[in-house]
């Protein structure tokens, strides 16, 4: 059975191609943006509570804050709770990226019969690698048979017919197709009971992880105040939604050039991450750590370090504004 290592398990380590100082004049590192453009470039680690979708949940948060632009990163059944991303204005450009990593569960699958615990612990693994799953009814995609990649499959529990996992997997997973078909391979029969999402790429339960009513309650505590903590107390950086994305350091003179869609030459890179492949989703990044466009690798790692010339990635997705940087590159007659 061939497993697959989940995104957030890959390690990587930065290498240094060139060196060359940073214009503290332009751009800004992510933390210390003007609070219009720190929320404009925001994003918000949500707890989706039971009962509303996930669509209502962003409506919610959009009339709480006052904002023209909305957007959450996955799905989430009105049932199941967890990490919902909420990007907002500008960080809406990010949804398809957010929606491309991989997940995270802790779900409660009611077994249709006994089994012993020993059995369910070798089905699970059977479940572990390349699956194939076709959507459920209600889905909201078409029902075609598909691939997904299910990263791990951890038995927690098993409490009379109630059994307890925890899955990473592949984005566009149904995990209530995966407890069908684990009670399908058992011969018992099972149906999903319970669903938390735990995590969805680099966003986790952690300290940033907020409710509707922390988002009410700062926002409101910053209205009557004005000091910016409260908006970070909820919102942070587009930026940490991409980290597990390769990235690619440029030169500020680079930058400009981007910002109009043009593509990463290799006299441009000034440090990149290792593991990068051919035709991976890269990010490109500023030296003060600002995320510029998504883009498409057109050289690995190792044939990005030897080139001198010739493009190394290709812009799909501008995500910096123009005219933050200074434009240093000439118009041909």
């Amino acid at each position: 059975m061939q497993r697959f290592m989940e995104p957030w398990g890959i390690k990587r380590d930065l290498i240094v191609k060139a060196e060359e100082e940073s214009n503290p004049d332009y751009g800004r590192r992510p933390d210390q943006r003007p609070l219009q453009d720190y929320i404009k470039f925001g994003i918000i680690n949500l707890d989706k509570p039971p009962g509303p979708s996930s669509h209502e949940v962003a409506a919610w948060a959009k009339r709480l804050l006052n904002i023209q632009h909305i957007g959450h990163g996955g799905t989430l059944d009105p049932k199941v709770t967890g990490i919902l991303p909420i990007a907002l204005e500008s960080a809406t450009k990010i949804i398809q990226a957010l929606l491309l990593s991989g997940k995270e569960y802790i779900c409660v699958t009611r077994l249709h019969s006994d089994v012993s615990e020993d059995r369910v612990k070798a089905v699970l693994n059977e479940f572990i690698g390349a699956i194939y799953q076709r959507p459920p009814i209600r889905a909201s995609v078409k029902r075609r048979l598909r691939i997904r990649r299910i990263y791990y499959l951890n038995f927690l529990e098993i409490n009379g017919r109630n059994l307890l996992f925890r899955v990473g997997c592949e984005a566009g997973t149904y995990i209530r197709k995966l407890s069908h078909d684990i009670g399908e391979t058992l011969g018992c029969g099972a149906h999903m009971q319970e669903l938390r999402r735990t995590r969805s790429g680099s966003l986790i339960e952690d300290s940033s992880l907020v409710t509707l009513h922390d988002v009410s309650f700062f926002y409101a505590q910053y209205q009557e105040t004005k000091d910016e903590k409260h908006i970070h107390r909820f919102i942070q950086p587009m930026e940490k939604a991409l980290r597990l994305y390769p990235k690619i350091i440029v030169r500020d003179s680079s930058v400009g050039a981007i910002c109009h869609g043009a593509n990463l030459a290799a006299p441009g890179v000034l440090a990149l991450e290792t593991r990068i492949h051919r035709n991976d989703v890269v990010i490109m990044y500023t030296q003060k750590g600002e995320a510029v466009a998504l883009a498409e690798a057109l050289a690995s790692t190792e044939n990005t370090l030897e080139k001198t010339h010739g493009f190394v990635a290709k812009t799909r997705r501008v995500l910096m504004p123009r005219n933050v940087y200074p434009r240093k590159w000439r118009i041909h007659e």
